[in-house]
């Protein structure tokens, strides 16, 4: 099995202000990336990791391009990345859809998932704003037009409303609590496998001849807080996750 990780990373520029002078300094983060392909690594899975920085040109924008892979997963990265190439936005130059591509690339038997962060699904501010997007109508879930971030610092744990299903085969029942989500609901058509506060937190979806799932929190800090990392089922359940979305479960 071979993926595409996309997203999980960032740019970070702060203004250090010490009396009299002041600096800016900027760093690039992508430790949550490394991570989950780490994580994936030792389940068997091939990952290519793919940062927002270098999504924007690199994402691949035909099917026959996404067909190197058996899925792609997107991670905390807003649609404006995917749909907004340097030709079109800075030249006016059409450019493929690259979303239409992927919706595509799955209904002819790819898999495509989306994890939950502050740009995923609607995200901060409806930033990420995947709801007017192709994708939409290919993800297993209804997806809002506002911010629909559930922020809960005082931790909340999911419910396994499916325990059958494969995704959960091997995974531990007591599962640790997570800081927030992104709140959305599974459609008619899609299977509902976990809960959050009476929202969806995993669902999946049989599309066309792909497969597609939807993840409502963080694969790491904040909303996935240091005990979700450390659960001895996480490396497990996001291998069975990924399992699924390439038909071998």
């Amino acid at each position: 099995m071979k993926v595409l990780l996309v997203g999980e990373s960032w740019t970070v520029h702060e203004t250090h202000m010490k009396g009299f002078d002041i600096f800016d300094v900027c760093r690039h983060e992508e430790h949550c990336g490394d991570m989950l392909a780490n994580v994936l690594g030792k389940e068997g899975i091939d990952v290519d990791f793919m940062p927002s920085h270098e999504a924007q040109v690199g994402f691949p924008d035909t099917v026959d391009k996404l067909n190197a892979y058996d899925a792609v997963i997107l991670s905390d990265i807003g649609s404006n990345t995917l749909l907004l190439a340097p030709d079109t936005f800075y030249r006016g130059v059409r450019s493929p859809n690259k979303l239409k591509a992927l919706v595509d690339y799955a209904e002819q038997g790819g898999g495509v998932a989306m994890i939950g962060g502050y740009l995923s699904f609607a995200g901060i501010d409806n930033k990420a704003r995947y709801a007017m997007t192709p994708l939409a109508k290919a993800l297993p879930v209804e997806i809002l037009s506002y911010d629909d971030r559930v922020e809960c610092p005082e931790g909340i744990v999911p419910q396994v409303k499916d325990a059958s299903h494969s995704i959960f085969d091997g995974v531990g029942k007591d599962w640790p609590f997570f800081l927030g989500y992104n709140k959305i609901k599974a459609k008619k058509e899609a299977k509902e496998l976990a809960t959050i506060n009476e929202d969806t937190f995993i669902a999946v979806m049989e599309f066309g001849k792909g497969r597609t799932l939807a993840f409502a929190s963080d694969c790491a800090p904040h909303w996935g807080p240091k005990e979700f990392v450390d659960w001895q089922s996480y490396q497990l359940l996001f291998g069975n996750m990924v399992r699924w979305l390439c038909g071998k479960m």
